[in-house]
């Protein structure tokens, strides 16, 4: 267990996201900047290049473990008191310890002070798989927590198996209590909402919708939203280690529903034409978004009709059988 005061750039390296090149780092440290009080006078040259050092290496890191929502710009404040505070985009520090620690020493002191917005960070490693967690709500439920873990090493790997053997097996989980979504996923990071996590402790699936966001790899670049997160959730419906347990269920169709509705309707309609139309399908139409291929004609392409024809033949015969994971069932035995 890593806490408090831990090496930020150690930490990315564990989870995957170190530069692999030199001008892929530099090009990034480029969007970072110091911005310094416009009567910074109180610093000698030789302590402003000191200080503009250990921000380069200390905040850049931090940022890309924290959230990519992270400021890139560090605004500083001097200060009287010897104590360093440092949050996202602004820094309170004394001139004096500027000027009178080391360069490793004024490192040191901005990691321990930034470090200081998480409550924890656990690296956790199991079959060639590994999680970074970092926590930022130091009364999380551990129950919780430990949900979370384990759905990621329990589902993760099939689903990398599954539809893209190419994804990294290094992921950063972090819980954020300024963060007013529900979950989101970016590069190998997925962000959680903890307001959300208090509320619904029992959504552990949310997960498995996340982490298959990381192995579709594609985001919404590769063809209409309500494609790409209804995979997800058509994935997390039948992947999902405990949907009965959180209470999600695909919703009934209605004469009102599109397929551009996206998520559980969406979902609802590729486990029909799984059954009905083509199984596999999605997996297909998976490669080909991932590959940049996908178009309107794809659905011609696979199945022998469109979209819209695919989604009249539903509607007319909407029934399909649903069966839903269930923890509580399988602890019993059932």
């Amino acid at each position: 267990m890593i806490r408090k005061k831990l090496l930020f750039l150690a930490l990315l390296c564990a989870a995957g996201t170190c530069f692999a090149q030199d001008k892929e780092k530099e090009k990034d440290l480029q969007e970072y900047h110091l911005n310094l009080p416009a009567d910074s006078s109180v610093l000698d040259a030789k302590s402003k290049e000191k200080l503009t050092k250990a921000f380069y290496k200390i905040y850049p890191d931090f940022a890309r473990a924290n959230s990519y929502h992270t400021k890139k710009h560090l605004s500083v404040t001097f200060a009287d008191s010897p104590a360093i505070t440092a949050e996202d985009g602004k820094m309170e520090i004394s001139a004096a310890v500027v000027k009178d620690l080391s360069e490793k020493k004024l490192e040191k002191a901005m990691e321990a002070a930034l470090a200081k917005n998480w409550a924890s960070a656990d690296t956790i490693k199991k079959k060639g798989f590994q999680l970074v967690f970092i926590n930022k709500n130091q009364h999380i439920d551990p129950a919780v927590q430990q949900s979370l873990i384990d759905t990621y090493f329990e589902i993760f790997p099939v689903l990398i198996k599954t539809f893209n053997k190419k994804t990294t097996k290094s992921v950063v989980f972090v819980t954020d209590t300024a963060y007013g979504g529900v979950a989101e996923a970016s590069g190998n990071r997925i962000l959680f909402s903890t307001k959300y996590l208090k509320a619904h402790p029992t959504d552990i699936d949310v997960v498995t919708h996340e982490t298959m966001h990381l192995v579709q790899g594609y985001g919404y670049s590769a063809g209409p939203v309500w494609l790409t997160e209804g995979i997800a959730d058509y994935v997390r419906y039948k992947y999902g280690v405990d949907n009965v347990g959180s209470k999600w269920y695909l919703p009934a169709f209605n004469s009102k529903q599109s397929y551009t509705n996206s998520y559980r309707i969406t979902a609802r309609f590729f486990v029909w034409l799984e059954k009905n139309v083509k199984p596999g399908l999605i997996a297909d139409l998976d490669v080909l978004l991932r590959a940049h291929q996908y178009n309107d004609q794809s659905w011609v392409t696979l199945t022998g009709k469109n979209l819209d024809a695919l989604w009249e033949a539903y509607s007319q015969n909407p029934a399909v059988e649903l069966t839903y994971s269930d923890k509580a069932k399988l602890k019993k035995g059932a």
